[in-house]
């Protein structure tokens, strides 16, 4: 952790709506059969807005939607999102329901449509049913205290099974600044981003086009840098709204103080990351991988998440088994820049590979160091000065279970 990131303090109320001028709402429409299913973000003033969409090639309708809304008018005020329905390959009905949901949340604000960001998440292919979400959405109670956000952040959930939610303050300009977000995710989820959604709001002063170029970066070394089971979903969404009300001076490149807000920025969506791979469909533990000495920074991530995504390392930690022979041969199917006799490769504090051959350890030690809830793995490869980090779960029998019965 750099000095930088130290100076900021980790809030106790992790919500949404710490930032200044933020609202939000959670509530049960009935697209689930029980838990809460349509939430909402409101910002007290039009927000510079950012944001990163699915690789699929197949999109959702609210993706378009929003994508679309985002590049035209690069403000956004309101954010409406359902879960329990992905409105994905649901033809031209599924795109005249995500427009009807950007109106009628409009409307329910005073605010104008294109003012409004759509997202949904759940299962592909049925169609909305748009009188449970009217009703939904003329039910939602916009407020600004912790029992909101939280409500908000059970309202779109699918097959998660905790919240995830980060927030930081930090001072510039001698003004107190938050960043926070909130994610879903736990299945579908591949870099490039998959069946996740995620909300950042900051009341930051900061240029649309700065903050798109922030977050793509970002979204580079965090989100796009998990994996869970190799799919890219339809609905992949990343957001961001910085309305500004924090009256700092606008930050960009030039500001003193840039640096600061980045490497907190970065936190704030590592932390998600993170929170998002932990709870990955049943899983029991949290995979890191560390590389050092790759021939770039980007074949050091892309040889990071190879071995975070191989099956075989999976079902090895999930076994508390150490068998670092499937970490090595993650890392020559990367298809990068390695050399075999120039390998170092340690499971937590245990180096078992140096120069590409076998070390001698204690079998129980490392048994016991994998049965953690967070399994760290490190590679160095001496190509260069590359370096990358990605995270994982394990693979376990209740991931097969959650996954052949997800429709019923």
């Amino acid at each position: 952790m750099t000095q930088l990131i130290e100076s900021a303090k980790r809030l106790v109320s992790e919500s949404i709506i710490a930032p200044k001028g933020f609202s939000a709402a959670g509530f049960h429409c009935g697209l689930k059969h029980k838990k809460k299913d349509i939430g909402m973000i409101f910002s007290e003033v039009p927000a510079s807005v950012a944001g990163v969409f699915t690789t699929n090639a197949i999109k959702a309708a609210p993706l378009v939607l929003t994508k679309n809304t985002v590049y035209a008018n690069e403000k956004m005020q309101a954010i409406i999102i359902n879960s329990g329905n992905a409105n994905a390959c649901t033809g031209e009905q599924g795109i005249k329901d995500a427009k009807q949901m950007q109106v009628l949340a409009a409307a329910k604000l005073g605010i104008d449509e294109n003012l409004v960001g759509v997202a949904s998440t759940g299962v592909i292919g049925e169609r909305m049913k748009m009188d449970k979400v009217e009703a939904g959405i003329a039910a939602l109670q916009l407020g600004g205290k912790l029992e909101n956000a939280i409500d908000f952040a059970q309202s779109i959930l699918t097959t998660d099974t905790v919240m995830k939610n980060t927030a930081y303050s930090l001072e510039i300009d001698g003004k107190e600044v938050i960043i926070a977000g909130v994610a879903k995710g736990s299945g579908m989820i591949e870099p490039n981003m998959a069946t996740m959604l995620g909300f950042i709001t900051t009341d930051a002063n900061i240029e649309q086009s700065t903050l798109q170029s922030l977050l793509k970066e970002t979204t580079d070394i965090t989100f796009n840098a998990i994996t869970v089971d190799g799919d890219t979903s339809t609905n992949d969404t990343v957001l961001v709204l910085a309305n500004g009300l924090a009256n700092n001076q606008t930050l960009d490149e030039q500001h003193p103080q840039w640096s600061t807000f980045v490497e907190i920025f970065q936190l704030v969506s590592r932390d998600l990351a993170k929170l998002i791979a932990k709870d990955g469909e049943g899983a029991t533990k949290l995979i890191e991988v560390t590389v050092e000495g790759g021939a770039t920074d980007a074949e050091a991530l892309k040889i990071a998440k190879t071995v975070v995504g191989s099956p075989l390392v999976k079902t090895a930690v999930f076994g508390c088994d150490a068998n670092w022979g499937r970490v090595i041969c993650a890392i020559g199917y990367s298809g990068c820049s390695i050399d075999p006799t120039n390998i170092q490769i340690s499971i937590g504090q245990t180096m078992v590979v140096d120069k590409g051959e076998p070390l001698q350890f204690d079998e129980a030690v490392l048994t016991a160091y994998l049965k953690n809830h967070e399994v760290k793995i490190y590679a160095n490869l001496f190509q260069g000065d590359g370096y990358g980090q990605a995270w994982g779960c394990d693979l376990t029998y209740d991931y097969v279970q959650i996954n052949a019965t997800y429709r019923s």
